[in-house]
């Protein structure tokens, strides 16, 4: 089983971040890896064997920060540089471990770009054309749109062909575009393979748990977000335990006690995020946090909320912090990532090369 899944890079990182994506990838890497590292199993050696044509183990996860993807829309580059080395971080302090994960940036590793290249022969202007999330983000002005974003589903198969993903995480805004790189995979394996020995895995889609949607502080019915120009709106990563408590405390909210059940939080959006909130720190449900805590009063659950949010920060606050002024840790860690997935590439990009007849030296 080998699962490869990708983010794209933002700075300010949040706790809707965090509580939204980055937790469900630390859980699938204990899942995925958990087994592996009891055995002794890392991903050193399963290069070491793939390399000496033995293949991978049994599990591995690969984690990339999708910086190529980024340059598809108009970007700041200085921001992007930024955010890559920010969400590189963010996800080593909340739990990405690069012993048992490989974490790595699309840039250090060629082979994505160029297999994209070589798949664009074989993805058809239809099959694009139908994305829905070109049309989101096109809009009306598809004439102005990059061409990098009208191929950007096939930058998105190439990513996980590349290291023949058995499984791929998605959410409901993925799934087509998963389901184009299989149609990419099986349209290439036809027309230049046999069927006995394909060149790609079609990879399997694997549809992680509900992730909490995080609402902001001050407005309860949008996300979270690093665009708000309140910073009180959000929860950052890198606030230190004063300005959480401070945030959680001037949160919006209602005069009104908690309810004892979900249907009380009806057209209560500020009291339903800070249950949520507290619901998804304390692995608990919303059901379970209003049957505990209903008919109390936001002065009594603010402090609680707040001291939740404390002590699941606070270690990767610190960590978060101390990675990013410790850039050549930084480095190393994309680098040696960088370095493992390249040694995956090199046989699936031998392969294409070969199946597509084309001549190196």
């Amino acid at each position: 089983m080998r699962v490869v899944s990708g983010i794209q890079p933002t700075g300010n990182l949040h706790l809707g971040n965090y509580l939204g994506a980055i937790r469900n990838w630390v859980r699938m890497q204990d899942e995925i890896t958990g087994a592996q590292a009891a055995e002794g199993g890392s991903a050193e050696k399963n290069g070491a064997q793939a390399a000496a044509g033995g293949g991978a183990e049994k599990n591995e996860a690969l984690f990339f920060l999708a910086d190529l993807h980024a340059i598809s829309m108009p970007h700041d580059p200085a921001q992007l540089h930024q955010g890559t080395l920010e969400m590189a971080a963010a996800l080593v302090a909340c739990g990405i471990d690069p012993e048992r994960s490989i974490l790595f940036n699309q840039a250090q590793v060629p082979q994505h770009a160029e297999l994209q290249w070589l798949l664009n022969g074989t993805a058809r202007m239809g099959w694009l054309n139908r994305m829905t999330q070109w049309k989101d983000k096109a809009g009306k002005n598809r004439e102005g749109a990059s061409v990098a974003l009208f191929a950007y589903p096939v930058l998105q198969a190439a990513d996980v062909l590349l290291y023949q993903a058995t499984h791929v995480p998605v959410g409901e805004d993925q799934k087509q575009h998963l389901e184009l790189a299989r149609d990419i995979a099986q349209k290439f394996n036809h027309d230049f393979a046999s069927e006995d020995a394909p060149v790609f895995t079609l990879p399997d889609p694997i549809v992680p748990p509900d992730a909490a949607r995080i609402m902001s502080l001050r407005d309860g019915t949008k996300k979270m977000s690093k665009s708000d120009p309140s910073d009180m709106s959000r929860i950052n990563l890198a606030d230190d335990p004063d300005e959480v408590m401070k945030k959680v405390k001037k949160a919006k909210t209602d005069p009104e006690p908690l309810p004892s059940e979900r249907k009380g939080l009806e057209d209560r959006a500020e009291a339903l995020n800070l249950v949520t909130i507290y619901a998804a720190l304390t692995d608990s449900s919303v059901d379970a946090v209003l049957e505990e805590h209903g008919g109390q009063g936001f002065g009594h659950f603010k402090p609680l909320l707040g001291e939740a949010l404390v002590e699941t920060l606070r270690p990767i606050s610190a960590r978060f912090t101390q990675l990013l002024e410790d850039r050549e840790a930084l480095d190393a860690i994309l680098a040696r990532g960088a370095a493992q997935a390249r040694e995956r590439a090199v046989a699936t990009l031998d392969a294409t090369y070969d199946a597509l007849g084309l001549v190196r030296g």
